[in-house]
């Protein structure tokens, strides 16, 4: 796939995660649960790769914070589970250690680095462990809706060809 599809494609999935994020979401204490993210960041990292992945989870973040739908806490989250994503199913070429990526990245190394920040910049006294159980649920959720979704289109014989590039199925658009 060529670098304006995937710019394309990134922008088009930045584009429908920041506009569900103002009606998709379960507030839990400081943060706010958004598996759509989780999910993007899965079909993100699938698709297009890390760079890409690392790009959509940083504009997602930077647009609901600019809207006021997000919190910082959703940078290091969706980034560092995003990374990882990508880079197990890039190494593995499986779905599920995309989505095992995206739960360890974002549920404990993601909620491990809020720690600083709540406590530097917003001056909360935050339990260290406090971030986890949200963080987790949340890429769970998501990851699981995107395992789902990414099965459904790998079914289609033309959607193998795009995941896969050096499949026989593989058409060139």
């Amino acid at each position: 796939m060529n670098t304006i599809r995937k710019m394309t494609l990134t922008a088009m999935i930045t584009a429908i995660t920041t506009i569900t994020s103002s009606f998709i979401f379960i507030p839990v204490g400081f943060v706010k649960a958004f598996p759509i993210q989780h999910l993007a960041n899965v079909l993100t990292a699938v698709l297009l790769g890390p760079a890409y992945a690392v790009t959509q989870a940083f504009l997602v973040s930077l647009l609901r914070n600019i809207s006021g739908t997000g919190s910082l806490f959703a940078f290091p989250g969706s980034m560092i589970g995003a990374l990882l994503a990508a880079f197990l199913y890039r190494k593995t070429k499986r779905l599920t250690f995309a989505c095992l990526g995206e739960v360890t990245g974002t549920g404990l190394l993601g909620s491990l680095a809020c720690y600083p920040i709540a406590v530097l910049l917003l001056g909360e006294k935050a339990a260290l462990f406090g971030f986890m159980p949200a963080f987790m649920l949340s890429s769970m959720a998501g990851a699981i809706f995107a395992f789902i979704l990414l099965k459904i289109l790998l079914k289609n014989t033309y959607m193998k060809g795009f995941f896969h590039e050096k499949s026989i199925n593989h058409r060139r658009l």
